[in-house]
């Protein structure tokens, strides 16, 4: 059965989260994590960021960004749980967050598992509900074993310097269960530096992908960068996202290289 007792919860970097009940007032730090959210118990979420976009029409305060979000906005709201991501917030307003008293929630997720066991964990221990359908559907959607890569790709986050999604990240793997295997940079690590006229290399990649976030790559804004790889423009939150955006990823895959 769900649980909100507040009896050793921890988020997922083991920190203790000390709520005295299943909290109904949220605020989420998270664009990924609003969308879940709105999607299980939208009377809970109080709070999101300005980069919150989904679902359409979400109405609910906003406390900025994720990168400089206005804590005492977010105090102001009195949520019961602050939920954030170890990616997408900085540490330093967590623990400000927490030296004002706040109950934060640290997601920490590199894997498409790690996504579905970390909004699992928290829906049902920090929320107190039961799990809720799109996660199960999500669940079954991504359930089958990673396949052979049947084509290599480039993914640039940011232009000026150019920066590619590397590893270990939520969307490589994300990309490897449909068959994308992920290339290019200058190093190793999550998002590595690179040369684009490195990139434009069929010998390097099969394909890039151009997403519309962090960076929006736009029709005149980057594909002119590749004259020898073919492109594609994508949507960033069917890359980047988990939560309910994981049940539209899979379209990715059915769509020519």
């Amino acid at each position: 059965m769900p649980s909100g007792s507040g009896r050793d919860l921890r988020d997922d970097l083991g920190v203790p989260v000390p709520l005295p009940g299943p909290a109904r007032r949220v605020v989420s730090l998270v664009p990924s994590l609003t969308e879940a959210l709105a999607a299980t118990c939208p009377d809970r979420l109080v709070g999101a960021t300005d980069w919150c976009t989904h679902p359409a029409g979400l109405d609910v305060p906003r406390v900025r960004g994720t990168k400089n979000p206005d804590l005492a906005a977010a105090a102001a709201l009195e949520p019961d749980l602050v939920v954030a991501n170890k990616e997408e917030n900085r540490e330093l307003d967590v623990r400000r967050m927490r030296e004002r008293g706040l109950a934060v929630w640290v997601t920490d997720i590199e894997t498409v598992p790690q996504a579905l066991t970390s909004m699992r964990r928290l829906v049902t221990q920090a929320l107190g509900l039961d799990e809720p359908g799109w996660l199960s559907d999500v669940a079954d959607t991504w359930a089958e074993p990673v396949p052979a890569p049947r084509a290599r790709v480039v993914v640039p986050v940011w232009r000026d310097p150019w920066m590619v999604v590397g590893r270990p990240t939520f969307t490589a793997d994300l990309l490897a269960r449909i068959g994308y295997e992920v290339v290019g940079g200058d190093g190793v690590g999550r998002y590595p530096a690179a040369e684009v006229g490195a990139l434009d290399d069929p010998a390097l990649a099969d394909l890039v992908l151009l997403p519309d976030e962090p960076y929006e790559f736009t029709d005149g804004d980057g594909p002119e960068m590749f004259t020898r790889v073919p492109v594609r423009l994508v949507s960033g939150r069917l890359l980047t996202w988990y939560g309910p955006s994981m049940l539209e990823a899979r379209r990715i895959s059915s769509e020519p290289t």
